[in-house]
């Protein structure tokens, strides 16, 4: 049970030891600093350690937010301060010996407090101690909470008054939507899943449970389309919507109780791209049982999408901490910004996944599913055109130094197997810095020659083999120039395209459902490597990248396959082919996460626009 050290004289009425013990923690009074290190010292080494004066007055969620956050290693509001095992608490103990040093020197000296009208409070001391010495103590927004050390029994009072006047809970339930979000979750959404959170909360379920309970009702949703009549379709659009308000109340739980954690970020995000292709597939299965064979148009739905995400992990990485990050396109958006109509309209248009899959779920209950890909696909790629154009622009427009940091998570985005690896280190003079150009220059000519070329041809062979030479030389220096960012979603087209086309051109069954199962696999393999990189755990294993061939690598797999099989053994080839690299990438994505988990590694919770 984590501990709270209740430092100096109580004053009577407070209700700060139960306000205390309601957050969970064991609660320690003590009257000196001595006192305190005591306790501290006997404190389980495991668990959070929070010094809380004992003068405090303020709402029960505003210490909530100071004090149980698990995504920070120390926090701190006015009056506490906590810190989690690990390097906070090292941190903290280092503080309050030095503090403990300094009052014994001049133990009849008043210790120097902010401003003549400021309370001087240990735990406030402690708080600044750790950001002179560099420490991250994060402070949380409270808005009209209050959190405050009364001087005198009247500033106390109008305290009291000040916490009687807000309701916290009110103010809780308020901020566990997401401050930016699309607007169908916005006014359609999150009006009432707000309170299905906090009826999840007081009955003691997790986000982890109903991030669960989303991807069941999702897969149950896609098995109804996959029986292919109406009354199937009908009920897999309702039930797709029923599983994006489980997705929302997910995070919308984890804000509202702090529920944060490593294993919890993962299964958020992974579970929505499986959700959402495996509605796929059940719609592409439901379309086969009436005869349409519309696996094509799912796997090129899932490409699209794949690469839009791509696109938008990559220009982020890009810039996640670029210096003199200006451009006059962005200044533009900011102004737009500004202006209350065009910023709903401007979420709306980039098919956040709220109105995407409002739209898959109301087209599945009414038309075919042929249309539903086709106006999907019309829809994903006005937005994935609109979002690259405007991001091509700022880059264009920019002066920003790319971090190493930066450079390195590109790199990592590349996926660039061992083929790459060794013709990267072969020196190779080409012009220019940018590598955006020689990716562009291989990865068209790849996917012409596979479209143009009858299926079985050898052709192109000689255009991979150029593919996995430029990919080499593409990634042989850092990806530090404008455009370089759009190097991994043209790696991501070149090799799912591939896949597609050859598939398509099989003309057998099962040809691109086993391209389905093999571009999903690959693809959570692109996930994975971006949540980690966003999680500052870096890239998948380097053994991992070489097993699974890299993006070059498996490109050419799959093209020598087509060239030389006949239709039928290629698909059996890319079936095997895709549960090897399933089994491969899923082994170690789910053994890297509960091992991050278990050993207690820093929460995760993005509160971005949602992809």
């Amino acid at each position: 049970m984590p501990t709270a050290i209740l430092t100096g004289q109580p004053v009577p009425g407070s209700s700060i030891e139960g306000d205390l013990r309601a957050l969970g923690f064991d609660v320690r009074s003590v009257t000196d600093i001595a006192g305190t290190e005591t306790v501290l010292a006997e404190s389980s080494c495991d668990e959070r350690v929070a010094l809380v004066d004992a003068r405090f007055v303020g709402h029960l969620h505003a210490l909530r937010l100071g004090l149980t956050d698990p995504r920070f290693p120390l926090a701190a509001v006015p009056g506490a301060v906590t810190a989690q095992p690990g390097a906070g608490r090292t941190a903290l103990t280092r503080v309050l010996a030095r503090e403990i040093s300094a009052s014994g020197d001049t133990p009849k000296a008043p210790r120097p407090v902010a401003s003549a009208d400021a309370v001087d409070s240990l735990a406030d001391r402690i708080a600044l101690a750790l950001d002179e010495d560099g420490a991250a103590v994060h402070r949380p927004e409270l808005g009209s909470l209050t959190a405050t050390v009364p001087a005198d029994s009247e500033a106390r009072d109008e305290a009291r008054q000040a916490v009687e006047a807000v309701d916290d809970e009110a103010v809780r339930l308020k901020s566990a939507v997401k401050s930016r979000d699309g607007f169908f979750t916005t006014f359609c959404v999150s009006p009432y899943s707000r309170y299905l959170a906090r009826w999840c909360a007081r009955r003691g379920l997790t986000p982890n449970q109903v991030t669960t309970a989303s991807l069941l009702t999702a897969l149950i949703a896609a098995g109804c389309a996959a029986t292919g009549s109406r009354g199937g379709f009908v009920t897999a659009g309702v039930l797709l919507l029923v599983s994006f308000v489980l997705d929302c109340t997910d995070g919308q739980l984890a804000r509202y109780s702090l529920q944060y954690s490593t294993l919890g970020a993962w299964l958020d995000a992974t579970f929505d791209r499986a959700k959402e292709y495996a509605f796929y597939a059940g719609l592409a299965l439901g379309a086969a049982r009436g005869g349409d064979d519309v696996w094509a148009l799912a796997l090129g739905a899932m490409i699209l999408q794949t690469c839009r995400h791509v696109v938008d992990f990559s220009f982020n990485e890009a810039n996640h901490d670029a210096t003199a990050n200006t451009s006059p396109t962005a200044a533009l958006s900011d102004r737009l910004d500004g202006v209350g109509w065009t910023v709903w309209v401007r979420r709306m248009i980039v098919l956040p996944i709220g109105e995407r899959w409002a739209l898959i779920a109301v087209l599945t209950a009414l038309t075919t599913p042929r249309t539903t890909f086709t106006v999907l696909l019309i829809g994903c790629g006005f937005a994935a055109t609109y979002t690259t154009a405007g991001r091509v622009l700022r880059s264009l427009t920019r002066k920003a130094q790319r971090t190493e940091r930066a450079t390195r998570a590109l790199a990592d985005l590349t996926d660039s197997g061992p083929l790459a690896e060794l013709i990267g280190r072969i020196p190779v003079r080409t012009p220019g810095s940018s590598r955006f150009i020689p990716a562009l220059e291989i990865a068209v000519p790849l996917l012409v020659a596979v479209g143009l070329c009858s299926y079985g041809s050898r052709v192109p062979i000689a255009f991979a083999a150029l593919y996995v030479l430029g990919s080499g030389v593409a990634v042989s220096i850092p990806l530090k120039g404008r455009l370089d960012w759009l190097v991994p979603p043209l790696f991501r087209a070149a090799e799912y395209g591939t896949v597609l086309v050859l598939a398509g051109k099989a003309e057998v069954n099962g040809a691109l459902p086993a391209a389905f199962g093999l571009v999903a696999a690959v693809a959570y393999h692109h996930y994975d490597t971006v949540y980690r990189i966003r999680g500052n755990a870096g890239a998948p294993p380097r053994w991992l990248v070489r097993a699974s061939g890299g993006h070059e690598g498996r490109t050419l797999v799959v093209v020598v396959l087509a060239a030389l099989l006949s239709a039928s053994q290629f698909v059996v080839a890319l079936t095997v082919l895709a549960v090897v690299v399933a089994l491969l990438v899923l082994a170690e994505s789910i053994r890297y996460w509960v091992t991050a988990h278990q050993d207690g590694a820093p929460a995760v919770h993005d509160e971005g626009v949602p992809a």
